[in-house]
């Protein structure tokens, strides 16, 4: 497998904790697109990069998958960041909407399609995982420092529709369980997946991409890692 990773070393933490930060799909597969026609990938990269500076900024020890968006699968993910010495996995998507709440508009030109009907982020774990209490810990945090930076979560997956349904594990914090997101499943460490807004609403497309917004996110990111290093630091022998 080819070299996937970036890592970024601060001195604090160095020894028994790190973090891996997953760039949600590829250059080529970009996942979903925004309202006004951009890959969700570039979304997700641009994120990513703000996490790993705020995680830097907290002495974490952290390494960046894929940010060059070359093909991979999403099994090799986890074990990429297990190799790397991960103790944490985030990783980091944007979102969207099922079809039939998809509208269509013209931008720049080009027909394209949104909806406005959900905004706010979403996190999700998976009880396949190998540290299932520790990725709902680390989610809990994250969204914690979601709420107290003034942002809220969108509870549109739980809805009893074809393609939705995803338990809400906590619905103040927008906290889903998705057992088969192989991402989470898979991993050996606690994990955790951001969907960090939804971009086919045309307002929240723009808020997602400013680096005001990607810094709280990012923010809220780097203080639940520190709860993470925390523990781990405290039950280590």
């Amino acid at each position: 497998m080819a070299l996937l990773l970036c890592a970024f070393t601060s001195a604090a933490h160095a020894v028994s904790c790190a973090v891996a930060i997953d760039v949600g799909h590829t250059v080529h597969h970009p996942g979903a697109t925004s309202a006004r026609g951009v890959g969700e990938w570039e979304f997700n990269v641009a994120l990513a990069r703000q996490v790993i500076d705020a995680l830097a900024r907290a002495g974490i020890r952290a390494m960046l998958l894929n940010q060059e968006g070359i093909e991979i699968s999403l099994s090799e993910r986890p074990i990429a960041a297990s190799k790397a010495g991960a103790t944490l996995l985030i990783s980091v998507h944007h979102d969207s909407v099922q079809p039939r709440y998809l509208s269509r508009w013209e931008w720049d030109g080009n027909e394209q399609t949104f909806s406005d009907l959900f905004k706010g982020y979403g996190l999700f774990v998976s009880a396949r995982n190998a540290a299932m209490a520790e990725s709902l810990a680390v989610a809990i945090a994250i969204g914690d420092a979601m709420l107290a930076s003034g942002l809220r979560p969108s509870l549109h997956h739980s809805e009893p529709i074809p393609g939705e349904g995803r338990p809400l594990l906590d619905s103040v914090r927008g906290v889903y369980q998705y057992d088969d997101l192989v991402v989470l499943a898979k991993a050996t460490m606690p994990a955790v997946l951001i969907e960090a807004g939804v971009i086919v609403n045309r307002d929240e497309e723009l808020d997602v991409a400013s680096p005001q917004r990607q810094a709280l996110l990012a923010a809220a990111v780097a203080a639940a890692a520190t709860g993470h290093c925390a523990r781990l630091t405290s039950s280590a022998p």
